[in-house]
């Protein structure tokens, strides 16, 4: 049964955001997992830029609590990632204020929150940076189940893990990671070339 759960949540990840915002608001529970699974490295990223580690996962929860009360009043269903990094960097500089009045912090913290109160915009850098990463995460999501593994293996887990674990877990010979990963990189350049990366 979970399995099967999961195998329709990540056909629910390729689904346009248009699309998972329509059945989250139906009330499918599938399309909102599917929903977080697709945005939720954009989100922790957020507080990690921030150096916010320990904060990180209660940031990623309230982000989730304030998507999930407003979602129905979200206007444009394409502007939701730039709306989450917005709302994560506010809930940022919220648990940055906080900690401040405990533990006072350095200038090279990073940024302060304006002295009128009001939250500032995402820094235009971080935004484009942030917008990059989730490019590359789409893409990398449209890849065949394979393609997404091999490189998710490869280039995304700390430590790295052998070539014989990969090709073990892939089912194929730790001779052919090479070559298929060349192919897998191909089209993923492919696949963000098309997306205009």
């Amino acid at each position: 049964m979970k399995a099967a759960a999961k195998m329709q949540r990540e056909g629910r990840a390729s689904w346009p955001d248009d699309r998972l915002v329509a059945e989250c608001l139906k009330g499918d529970h599938q399309a909102w997992s599917a929903l977080l699974d697709k945005y939720k490295n954009l989100i922790f990223s957020i507080p990690i830029k921030l150096g916010l580690y320990e904060d990180a996962a209660d940031i990623f929860q309230t982000v989730c609590l304030d998507l999930l009360t407003d979602l129905p009043r979200l206007r444009e269903p394409r502007a939701l990632p730039k709306w989450l990094m917005q709302t994560c960097y506010h809930k940022c500089l919220q648990y940055r204020r906080r900690a401040e009045k405990h533990v006072a912090l350095t200038e090279e913290d990073g940024e302060r929150p304006p002295a009128n109160g009001r939250p500032s915009t995402l820094p235009e850098d971080m935004l484009v940076q942030l917008e990059r990463e989730q490019i590359v995460r789409d893409a990398i999501s449209e890849l065949s189940p394979r393609c997404e593994r091999m490189v998710r293996m490869l280039f995304f887990e700390t430590p790295p893990r052998p070539y014989q674990e990969i090709a073990k877990e892939l089912g194929m010979a730790t001779g052919s990671i090479g070559f298929i990963r060349g192919r897998c990189l191909g089209k993923l350049k492919q696949q963000l070339e098309n997306m205009g990366f």
